[in-house]
């Protein structure tokens, strides 16, 4: 069986340095740094950068490393929702709660192809496929990209900590709900978990 101790998902983000770009919807970006260019601001990272409207950041806040820099406040609408694309809500969301940034994307991939809109035959809503009393009882409105990708990425730590850092039963209960897993003691024998798992973890160890 796959083990990912939770201190090899620790490392993944503890050795980042830069800040977090906070933006109008409530995610987190963390970027290396960033440049003001009149009323667009770039944000620098490893793979590139990202050019965004100032109004769309509240505020940068330092990773510990950096002091942090005020952008004035800025009020949500849905033209800044529409400008976080899921992979970057993903990437937020990943830092935030200590994830790497690969398996949260690959599970969103899994979940929803990367599509907010996405509603299963089951009623699961949004990125990460929250059912409505999941998405309750984390506090989060499964409508919200932002939310729905925040509280998906927390209830996937959450079940990581619950299985010491294995993470195969973890995928399997996201999938299949921790009953199953614990009934199976390990992945219950269904093909679609089956493929669940198989499909996540081949996907992440492509960027491992």
């Amino acid at each position: 069986m796959h083990r990912l101790g939770l201190a090899f998902l620790l490392t993944c983000v503890s050795a980042l340095a830069g800040e977090y770009a906070v933006l109008a919807t409530g995610a987190r970006l963390h970027v290396d740094r960033h440049q003001a260019e009149g009323s667009r601001v770039l944000l620098y990272n490893a793979g590139g950068s990202i050019e965004m409207d100032s109004a769309q950041i509240t505020r940068f806040e330092s990773d510990g490393l950096r002091p942090p820099s005020a952008v004035p406040a800025a009020t949500p609408s849905p033209a800044a929702h529409a400008a976080v694309s899921p992979g970057q809500l993903a990437d937020a969301a990943a830092d935030k709660y200590q994830l790497p940034r690969r398996l949260v994307r690959s599970v969103m991939a899994a979940e929803s192809g990367f599509q907010p809109q996405a509603v299963s035959s089951k009623g699961a809503i949004g990125l990460m496929q929250l059912m409505p009393a999941t998405a309750q009882e984390l506090g989060a409105d499964p409508h919200d990209p932002a939310q729905n990708v925040d509280a998906g990425t927390r209830y996937l730590r959450a079940l990581l900590e619950r299985y010491h850092g294995w993470l195969y039963p973890a995928l399997a209960a996201y999938n299949a709900g921790t009953g199953a897993v614990e009934k199976y003691n390990g992945v219950p024998p269904y093909p679609e978990t089956v493929h669940y798992v198989k499909r996540i973890t081949r996907d992440f160890q492509k960027a491992n």
